[in-house]
């Protein structure tokens, strides 16, 4: 039965490939580099080098940064050996690039779609020693092809959430055999591990979250207080990785609430295909805003700004740097929320809204300390904004916090090192 499943699945991908390249080229029109590497995304690759090889498959931008940490304790641990460091996305290739670019250990590539004969040129191409899965990727062709051909195959940091689970369990006949293909689990927290052996009878390690063991890049730090100088004497606030709803939602909420005259607003949006349709927004709404791609950071911001906005990549701890407090976006809508650690790492006081389902178990227990709020409106988180910037007593409370968090939970990278061969 498993194998009907299987070639249902396959079937399904092979007269979706047309539409999959479509799409990629529809993308390319607002990020040119969803047009390139298009072979890779079929198994075809340049020569691959000459050492041994583990993989490690990061799909996006937040996968990547947390994959940064592991990706250096293999190097440490394996030390002959090269990296090969996969994505899904344009973005997540360009982090990629940004943190290893210099690093000849390390190469970065496409994990070819979920293809049975993709996924066979890619494992015989490089031969990876073993492989690495972060968080929840699950490829029913790619586990079982590691697996025909002798490719130990781990998921780490993986987290499932009751949503997802719900999905998987519809589909449990090709995700449940490709589960137990797997040489090894780790999940992020008991909950995660127990929805997983709902969906599989499988007895996944509980290891905690790698990200809390990511280290904040100095450069950046230095850049964001650098930032801070030229903005002046004025609170500030940071509105991070929002998604597409969101920025209208707090926009009208701060035409209703008063915040300090001279705040700034630095606006960061998750994805660089929508940097226009925000900047659009703000024009709109008669916001003086300046766009980071057209401010060097080396002259003063103009007092009159009320938005800086996040137009960069792989800028967001400068962002973080230079704030007084945090708002996480993909929270006020229903995107799960996005990563609370990395401003709690830097000791910011964090505001969240009410969808938090991705990292519910680490949000829960930072409301539970002190170091995040969350709030139901954007009203609410606006009036939180501007409760926080006028207390600094609060703030140096939540920062605290913050820090406390983070380093209780550190270590995971050590014991999901461990697990590997």
């Amino acid at each position: 039965m498993a194998a009907f499943w299987r070639v249902l699945y396959s079937l399904a991908w092979y007269l979706a490939l047309p539409l999959a390249f479509f799409y990629l080229w529809r993308r390319g029109a607002k990020q040119p580099d969803y047009r390139k590497h298009w072979m890779e995304r079929l198994g075809y690759y340049p020569p691959p080098p000459n050492a041994p090889i583990i993989w490690l498959h990061a799909v996006s931008v937040g996968e990547t940064r947390a994959a940064a940490v592991l990706v250096r304790a293999l190097l440490q641990r394996y030390p002959d050996h090269h990296i090969l460091l996969t994505q899904m996305t344009p973005t997540g290739r360009d982090t990629a690039r940004q943190l290893f670019g210099d690093d000849s250990n390390v190469s970065v590539a496409y994990l070819p779609y979920d293809l049975p004969g993709a996924v066979r040129r890619f494992l015989q191409h490089f031969k990876p020693r073993f492989g690495v899965l972060m968080e929840m990727e699950i490829w029913p062709n790619l586990l079982h092809g590691a697996a025909a051909a002798g490719t130990p195959l781990y998921l780490l940091n993986a987290r499932l959430s009751e949503k997802s689970l719900r999905g998987y369990l519809k589909v449990r006949g090709l995700i449940g055999p490709a589960l137990k293909k797997l040489s090894g689990i780790a999940a992020q927290g008991e909950d995660d591990a127990q929805r997983l052996r709902q969906l599989v009878a499988i007895n996944p390690v509980v290891s905690g979250n790698i990200k809390f063991d990511m280290t904040v890049d100095a450069d950046l730090i230095t850049q964001g207080r650098q930032w801070r100088q030229q903005f002046g004497n004025r609170p500030i606030w940071v509105a991070a990785s929002t998604r597409e709803g969101e920025e209208a939602l707090l926009l009208d909420a701060l035409a209703q609430t008063q915040l300090p005259d001279n705040s700034l607003l630095l606006l960061v949006p998750r994805h660089p295909q929508r940097f226009d349709e925000v900047a659009a927004l703000l024009a709109q709404r008669g916001w003086v805003t300046q766009r980071r791609s057209t401010w060097l950071g080396q002259t003063p911001l103009p007092t009159h700004t009320k938005v800086l906005l996040g137009d960069s990549l792989g800028e967001l701890a400068a962002y973080y740097a230079a704030a007084d407090v945090a708002f996480v976006g993909g929270s006020l809508l229903p995107f799960g929320c996005h990563s609370i650690i990395e401003p709690c790492a830097q000791g910011l006081p964090v505001l969240i809204g009410p969808s938090s389902f991705n990292f519910a178990d680490a949000v829960r227990e930072a409301v539970t300390l002190g170091a995040v709020i969350q709030h139901q409106t954007a009203t609410e988180v606006i009036e939180g904004i501007g409760c926080l910037l006028s207390d600094t007593e609060k703030r140096e409370q939540m920062q605290a916090a913050g820090l406390a968090f983070v380093g209780k939970h550190q270590g995971a990278v050590q014991r999901v090192i461990a697990l590997l061969p």
